[in-house]
């Protein structure tokens, strides 16, 4: 064979070899990114970093939380939730006070409002409606909201700074009735614990909890005209030590899996 063409082969052979090197490095260096929690271009869970979050969460939400929260912890390995429920004021005042935690989600936006100067910006997940929760089969024979205005019946409201008592304030408003509670709760589980209870004949809550309730309580339902909704808006919080993997769970509150629990657990699509 010619030495000038022997040449030539050799020449490109190395040329090519050069070429590869560093395109081999580059492909390693992209798989590396992955296997380490790199930032997630693509949304999956293997670009999720792992992390421990802590959720501050609406009490209306605990059970439906509880679900997604196992459900986001097994297609998310090495992921783990802690969630710590109660009435939307009180997650707030957590939040100002500098407690630690990644995700906030209250049960209306003006709670919300109240901390934008530590959140991120908020999605709206889900929505709500009230109900007439009353004991087991309606013993007292509640019917529609008027009915709440009898004296002679022990009513129970969440407190007025609670997302659930503006709503129950404002729907008994608009009806002009007055309603004279036994008790103001801190948070609308409360209220339904005392419907459970028999300490109480009828409160008024969300839907969703009287459905995670039905073997104890029934639902009287309220008109849409006379009724509220209620919004859940979800946002991460600006002090979390796990930024990426709080927005990645915020995210996925909002997409097809995340909506479908809440939908099963009688939450209204955003």
């Amino acid at each position: 064979m010619p030495r000038t063409l022997t040449r030539r082969r050799t020449a490109a052979a190395v040329l090519t070899a050069a070429l590869l090197v560093p395109l081999a490095a580059c492909s390693s260096d992209d798989d590396g990114r992955k296997d380490t929690g790199g930032s997630p271009a693509s949304g999956s869970a293997s670009a999720v970093p792992r992390a421990d979050l802590t959720v501050l969460a609406a009490a209306s939400l605990t059970d439906v939380f509880k679900t997604a929260g196992a459900a986001y912890e097994k297609s998310h390995p090495g992921t783990k939730i802690t969630f710590s429920f109660a009435g939307s004021q009180e997650l707030v005042a957590q939040v100002s006070q500098g407690s630690p935690a990644d995700v906030l989600v209250t049960a209306d936006t003006k709670s919300m409002d109240k901390v934008k100067a530590d959140t991120g910006t908020p999605a709206i997940i889900a929505r709500n409606r009230l109900v007439i929760a009353t004991g087991e089969g309606n013993p007292f024979r509640v019917d529609e909201l008027k009915d709440l205005a009898d004296t002679k019946l022990k009513v129970v409201l969440a407190a007025p700074e609670v997302p659930a008592g503006k709503y129950s304030k404002q729907v008994l408003d608009k009806q002009k009735l007055t309603v004279k509670p036994v008790s103001q709760e801190p948070n609308v589980r409360a209220v339904l614990s005392k419907v459970e209870l028999g300490e109480a004949d009828a409160g008024l809550v969300y839907k969703t909890d009287a459905e995670s309730a039905k073997d104890k309580v029934d639902a009287v339902e309220i008109p849409d005209d006379q009724n509220a909704i209620a919004t859940y808006p979800a946002a991460t919080l600006k002090d979390s030590e796990n930024a990426e993997a709080a927005a990645a769970f915020v995210a996925w509150l909002s997409s097809a899996e995340g909506q479908k629990i809440l939908q099963d657990a009688g939450f209204q699509k955003p």
